[in-house]
């Protein structure tokens, strides 16, 4: 007679097994695709695959940093319960600072990373997020990348294309 565990013991084997080959990108290809397209736009050198690389980085550690925050929804709700206590992290800082240590360590050649914010200093308008440039680009041509805007669904744009606010390098906060 076989062991009653021995079908659930396989079953959890082989599912165990293959979740470690499936890509944590929860988001759409299509929307993986625009980002890198968007991104190809920063340079005049090919950066074909570091752009992809690059796309996917930044969603897969937007999903890691939703279920890391556990991430609630609107964003001022979810500010609201960091702000009582009830959630660690999750602010708009919180986010930008997470992803601009992230693809920093990841030595990318071909761009860079800087912190932005809008409204800087106002307590309820103070809006932080994170850009992505070519190397030696200037913040004004750079891609806008906030999953805080969304609760957790990203969104970027042109730097210039975001008319939702006025964004400023934040030298103050650490970044080059």
């Amino acid at each position: 007679m076989q062991n009653p565990y021995y079908n659930l013991l396989l079953s959890l084997l082989l599912f165990g097994s293959t979740a470690c080959s499936v890509d944590p990108i929860d988001a759409p290809k299509s929307e993986v695709l625009r980002l890198e397209i968007l991104l190809r736009t920063l340079n005049t050198v090919n950066t074909d695959d570091e752009s992809k690389q690059l796309s996917k980085d930044i969603f897969r550690t937007t999903n890691l940093l939703t279920k890391k925050f556990e991430l609630t929804s609107p964003p001022l709700w979810h500010n609201f319960l960091v702000n009582v206590g009830l959630r660690q992290k999750g602010l708009c800082f919180h986010w930008s600072d997470a992803l601009y240590l992230h693809l920093k360590q990841q030595k990318y050649t071909h761009f860079s990373f800087h912190l932005v914010g809008a409204n800087i200093g106002s307590y309820f308008l103070e809006h932080n997020a994170l850009v992505v440039s070519n190397k030696k680009g200037k913040i004004a041509n750079s891609i806008l990348i906030d999953p805080w805007r969304n609760s957790g669904k990203l969104y970027f744009s042109k730097i210039e294309d975001d008319t939702s606010y006025s964004w400023q390098h934040r030298l103050d906060r650490g970044c080059e």
